[in-house]
């Protein structure tokens, strides 16, 4: 009798069917910008990006401004990149070895505008270098059980098409891994194949970005900074976004010792591989608290201190040239953000406030600070003007007219120009590494600054 054999069948692979005639092997060919291509692989870092491909006519500038903020980011890595360079649809960092590839990954990763990041491979197109590579790529991926092949041809100097390439080279390793299968969904490797101006790119490693604008792009904007959890998360999704953001801190000195100054400092480091503040600002705000105290109805306390809060910052804005303002506010989270409130406090000032947390809750706030590395910062004990002079009834629906009386009996001008002989310029600290990683547990002692930050 001839028993079965041990060997488990392997399955029919989706590569199988349909899969093209084996393509004419092409020769070394030179790379897109006209220079002559090596014939070993070389390692290199992939720049995706997203909405900047949407720009149309200006996408010319926004992949300059990505590109200079990408190389301001790797100069922490002294020699070991050469440069960062345009191809079609893409960045791309050459360089100078492999040592540092995955380095370079990561502090590109981090630079706002970047989608994804690639580590891998730039050789020519010539299919049997690529198969041998993509062999060698793949078994340096152990231990994984499934894989798929996602190729993409950029223009037509190659002549096979992206379908085709995707089911010959995939058809090529399913026939070679004979211990692996082939899975289209969810597969543990997915080996990319980019053919892109006369040069093949294959990569594995894939690192997800910050996405959103290059910083530089949107303007500039003054953001409000207390060393609490919420304004650091604003003005890090102002940065987002391409603005570049311009820190306004009120300290509590006189009233109070200076360590939210401290803290600040800590938080701008935070924000520095995001972009970074253009500049950092310090009002010693703690004898004008106790002028405002000392002279308007107990319950209007906090909406007059915000009050001369924005106008001072919409006099930084002029000054430095800014368009909007920026706060950590989230829509009725303490008394001083409801409608009313914040009605009363924008009444003073032309220039736009912009508020991206205000559909925000704390826990959405807090997860977001614990990614950014800002949330161990915030909850450390400090004292500032957030609690400084406090009503014990803060007025929660403040009637402007009421506050636009008060305010007219108030010494505002000479309050303001004060404010703005005494502004401090601190030198910002120059981060050299990504945001501190989340400490476990921490979260909850958030708990403790819910109701203390008034002024973020």
């Amino acid at each position: 009798m001839i028993g079965r054999s041990s060997k488990k069948k392997k399955l029919q692979s989706p590569y199988s069917s349909m899969r093209p005639a084996e393509p004419v092997r092409m020769a070394v060919s030179a790379g897109g910008d006209g220079r002559e291509m090596a014939a070993e692989p070389q390692h290199v870092v992939l720049i995706h990006y997203h909405e900047i491909g949407l720009k149309g006519h200006n996408r010319s500038y926004f992949e300059k401004l990505l590109r200079a903020n990408i190389g301001r980011r790797l100069a922490l890595l002294d020699a070991g990149w050469i440069r960062v360079r345009r191809i079609s649809g893409r960045l791309l960092i050459e360089l100078a070895g492999a040592e540092q590839a995955v380095q370079a990954a990561k502090l590109a990763a981090d630079v706002p505008g970047v989608v994804r990041v690639s580590v891998g491979l730039r050789l020519p197109q010539n299919m049997e270098l690529i198969e041998q590579t993509a062999l060698t790529m793949m078994a340096e991926c152990e231990p994984y059980r499934s894989f798929k092949v996602q190729a993409r041809r950029a223009n037509t100097d190659f002549p096979i098409n992206s379908m085709d390439l995707n089911r010959y080279l995939g058809g090529w390793l399913d026939d070679r891994l004979s211990d692996k299968h082939v899975q289209m969904q969810q597969p543990d490797v997915c080996l990319h194949l980019e053919m892109i101006e006369g040069v093949a790119f294959l990569y594995t490693q894939t690192l997800k970005g910050v996405g959103g604008l290059p910083v530089g792009s949107a303007g500039t904007v003054v953001s409000l900074l207390s060393a609490g959890i919420d304004s650091p998360v604003a003005s890090w999704r102002l940065l987002r976004r391409g603005a570049e953001v311009i820190g306004l801190h009120f300290s509590g000195r006189p009233e109070t010792t200076d360590t939210s100054e401290y803290l600040v400092a800590q938080i701008a480091g935070r924000l520095e591989p995001f972009g970074g503040l253009k500049k950092l600002a310090v009002v010693p705000f703690g004898a004008f608290q106790r002028q405002i105290a000392a002279s308007v109805p107990q319950g209007l306390r906090v909406v007059l201190y915000r009050r001369l809060m924005f106008l001072t910052a919409e006099a930084l804005a002029v000054q430095e040239g800014a368009k909007a303002l920026v706060t950590g506010e989230s829509l009725g989270q303490v008394a001083s953000q409801t409608l009313d409130n914040i009605r009363a406090v924008d009444d003073v000032v032309r220039l736009p406030v912009l508020r991206p947390l205000i559909g925000s809750d704390k826990l959405e706030i807090i997860a977001e600070a614990e990614r950014l590395g800002s949330f161990a910062v915030s909850c450390q004990s400090h004292d500032d003007c957030c609690t400084l002079f406090m009503p014990r009834n803060p007025e929660t629906h403040a009637n402007l007219e009421e506050v636009r009386r008060v305010w007219e009996n108030l010494p505002v001008a000479d309050w303001l120009a004060a404010i703005m002989e005494q502004m401090e310029y601190p030198r910002l600290p120059r981060a050299k590494t990504g945001p501190a990683a989340p400490q476990p547990g921490i979260t909850k002692l958030a708990d403790a600054h819910l109701d203390g930050e008034l002024l973020s």
